[in-house]
This record gives structure tokens, C-alpha cells and sequence, in this order.
């Protein structure tokens, strides 16, 4: 099984094979060169990662599920941002990473309207590029969310952002300054859900005065560990004022068919609450990656 796509062809030279297979062969100072898709044993599935801990948590549980199907498999985690990995899911050096729905549409088409979870992942289908497609998405998600206290969704009988509307007491939003002048942020708010707010810029401290009360909703991502350290409530979004973002494998087209059964598996039994709980383990408990993983597919009858 080939792990990239357009690899050069008729090459007559002797010296230049050899030396390309020199080069190959040698270490380099720069992780994304062209030279990684070779550090892969040949057939290998090559699972990468963002640099950042919720991302390389999944990464993880599909590296072991595929393991445990028999799969060999090579790690290349903490790549970085979507302009450092995407060229190489492109050439096909990496060919499979746990990705966000909402967010990778964008990346491919900024102008795209789609906004529900099924709207979404229909549109990230069309949006991809030649050579890789998507497997099932997860309803884990990891996006912009309206969260609120469990006190005071209690006090106010909330479960949805609609319920905003009809809360006794006037709302106060927090979030980063720059939510003021986004589509989701208080005129969304007012036209979508008819609920008005006060807005407070609240930044890097929005949990943290959410607590305190001095807003009584913040903008909140919902893979956000504090969710279930802080016993926070994520309000439902009917309505689709954010972009749905949901935990999809993104995987080059060559091994889709090969991993799918495998994969589909771990995004089924990947809940928001779950994904909420992995995080949990990571930053508060500090787990190492690998036994976050090995636990939680042994937990969900995986492995």
C-alpha cells in the first residue's frame, strides 16, 4: 500500500537513484520535508497530529485501533497548524489526521455558508482536494459554544441558547474582544435567538469571571476541560449560530477504504462529553497520551 501520491517516475540515472536514496535515508532538521513520507515503512499509516494536546489524544486512539487491527503505523504528531500539515496530507506523507469539520471547510472555502453539523460535513466533501476525503464524523466537537454555569442554567431552566430569552435576569456575555463584531457574537445573538446581551471583553479570563459572575455567559470552546472540571452547561445551538466543527479523520483516498471499519468505530463511540473527559485526563490529571488512549478504547470495547 502506497502511503504518497506522485512519486516520480522513470528515473534512468543510476547516480540519481542512489542518491536519492541517500538523501532518504538521512535525518533532517526540518520535520516536514519532503523526506518524512519515507521514514513510514512501506504500507504503513502514517497518523499525524496538531500540536496541541486535545488533537494528538485522538491521533492516538486511531495510531492504537489501527495497531490493534494490524496495522503498521507511523507517528508524526505536533506538526503544527494547517498551513505546516495539510501540504503534506496533499503529497500523501501523512495520510491520516483527526480533523474539525467546520473549520477545514473553511480552510478550503472561506465563502461557504453551510452551518449545521450534516450541512457542514456535506460541504467539507465537496471542498476537499483531489486525493483525500473524509471518513464518518464524530458528534465530539471542538468549537465556539454559549456556556453558562450549572447554577444558573438551573436557576433559569436553560438547556438551549433560546431559553436566553426568557431569563429573569438581564445577560452578560463575556468572550474574547473580538467576538463583539463576529456573526455569532450579540447582533447574531439578537437576530437569531432574539435574546439581547451586554458585552464584556473578557479575554483570557472568561471561565474565570463566569465563575465569579461577573458574566453569566461566556464563549467557551466545547472540548474545554473546564466543562467538566467547573461543572460548566454547553447550551444547545438549534439554530446553528456557530459553525458546527465536529472530530472527522481526515485520510488520503489510497487507504481510505483499508482503515474506514476501524476508524468509523473510534468516531462513533467519540461523544462531546467523552472528548470533554479526555482533556480532563490530560491537563488536570496529567496522563500521558499514549495510556489516555490505551484506556479509552479498551473502555469503549475497541481493543
Amino acid at each position: 500500500m502506497s502511503t504518497a501520491r506522485g512519486k516520480r517516475t522513470g528515473i534512468a540515472a543510476t547516480a540519481i537513484l542512489t542518491a536519492a536514496i541517500a538523501m532518504a535515508g538521512c535525518s533532517s532538521d526540518d520535520p516536514l520535508g519532503e523526506e518524512r513520507s519515507s521514514d513510514a515503512a512501506d504500507g504503513a499509516i502514517v497518523v499525524g497530529s496538531q500540536a496541541y494536546y486535545s488533537n494528538e489524544i485522538i491521533a492516538e486512539i486511531y495510531a492504537q485501533a489501527l495497531e490493534a487491527a494490524d496495522f503498521e503505523v507511523d507517528r508524526q504528531f505536533t506538526i503544527g497548524q494547517r498551513d505546516a500539515y495539510m501540504p503534506e496530507l496533499e503529497s500523501g506523507a501523512i495520510t491520516l489526521f483527526p480533523e474539525y469539520t467546520g473549520n477545514l471547510l473553511q480552510f478550503f472555502d472561506a465563502e461557504a455558508e453551510a452551518r449545521s453539523p450534516e450541512d457542514v460535513y456535506a460541504a467539507l466533501q465537496e471542498a476537499l482536494p483531489e486525493g483525500l476525503t473524509v471518513l464518518d464524523q464524530s458528534s465530539a466537537t471542538d468549537q465556539d459554544s454559549y456556556t453558562v454555569t450549572r447554577a444558573f442554567a438551573d436557576d433559569e431552566g436553560l438547556t438551549s441558547i433560546a431559553d436566553l430569552a426568557n431569563a429573569s435576569v438581564p445577560i452578560t456575555l463575556g468572550g474574547p474582544p473580538e467576538l463583539s463584531e463576529r456573526p455569532y457574537g450579540p447582533t447574531g445573538l439578537e437576530s437569531t435567538y432574539g435574546v439581547e446581551v451586554e458585552f464584556s471583553a473578557t479575554g483570557d479570563t472568561t471561565v474565570e469571571d463566569l465563575l465569579a459572575g461577573t458574566v453569566n455567559v461566556a464563549n467557551v470552546y466545547t472540548a474545554d476541560p473546564r466543562i467538566q472540571t467547573d461543572d460548566l452547561v454547553v447550551l444547545e445551538d438549534p439554530e446553528s449560530l456557530f459553525l458546527a466543527s465536529n472530530v472527522v479523520p481526515l485520510v488520503d483516498e489510497e487507504v481510505a477504504d483499508d482503515v474506514a471499519a476501524v476508524i468509523n468505530a473510534v468516531s462513533a463511540a467519540l461523544t462531546p462529553e467523552g472528548l470533554v473527559a479526555l482533556n480532563v485526563l490530560s491537563t488536570e490529571e496529567e496522563q500521558s497520551t499514549p495510556d489516555i488512549a490505551a484506556k479509552w478504547l479498551s473502555d469503549n470495547g475497541l481493543v
